[in-house]
């Protein structure tokens, strides 16, 4: 059964599609109202009550927080003034450990589970981890894709070389590279009697033993 979040996902891609043709501060400001109360109100409510759904379901505490929709272009050439996406994310305390991040844009959502925000301390974690249990991990990320997850690639942050100390020929040498390891999973609302709620729960159960081996890389 279809349920109002699923509605708000609607109404967030007409809105952020809608954005991506009118992107400046004009046009923005004439829709604000409605961007305030269509989208960014019930995505706050979601982003609530679903912390206590994934603190539920990983068995850790998370907190939820909605993203801004204004980007930061101090540094960028793009000087676009906003987002042409929303994003609601839950960490736990310790914010190096894998975190949940749901993302809608004018195409549609997903959900995004991994290791993104590592220091060179958790990077060396998540490498031992690696070392030692990389069979669990590929089968981890096996079981994400048989649900129809990809892995996500990273170019700027792969290594084109297996890091120091590990060889150079490692049986996992490609997850050895990668500074950032990420799954993400689509959420398909084409079922009109299936609603947003249960298949955002799906979808995470389909990612937990991928987020789990990420949660157990650091102990």
């Amino acid at each position: 059964m279809s349920d109002g979040f699923t509605q708000m996902i609607d109404t967030s891609r007409t809105f952020l599609g809608a954005l991506a043709l009118n992107n400046d501060r004009d046009w923005f400001e004439a829709h604000k109202k409605a961007f305030k109360s269509e989208v960014e109100a019930p995505l706050k409510l979601l982003t609530d009550l679903f912390a206590e759904d994934i603190s539920l379901a990983t068995g850790k505490s998370h907190t939820g927080k909605v993203g801004r929709i204004y980007r930061d272009v101090r540094f960028s050439k793009d000087k676009s003034p906003y987002n042409t996406h929303v994003h609601a994310y839950w960490m736990q305390a310790n914010s190096a450990r894998p975190g949940w991040l749901l993302h809608i844009d004018a195409g549609g959502a997903k959900i995004m589970t991994g290791l993104h925000a590592l220091d060179a301390d958790g990077l060396m974690q998540y490498r031992k981890a690696v070392d030692r249990d990389g069979d669990a991990l590929k089968e981890a990320i096996g079981v994400a894709a048989d649900k129809g997850a990809r892995l996500v690639h990273f170019a700027e942050t792969t290594l084109k070389r297996v890091p120091r100390p590990f060889d150079k020929d490692h049986p996992y040498g490609d997850l050895l590279r990668r500074k950032q390891i990420v799954m993400e999973v689509v959420i398909d609302l084409a079922n009109p009697d299936i609603g947003f709620v249960a298949v955002f729960h799906e979808r995470v159960a389909d990612l937990l033993p991928f987020w789990t081996w990420c949660d157990n890389a650091f102990g």
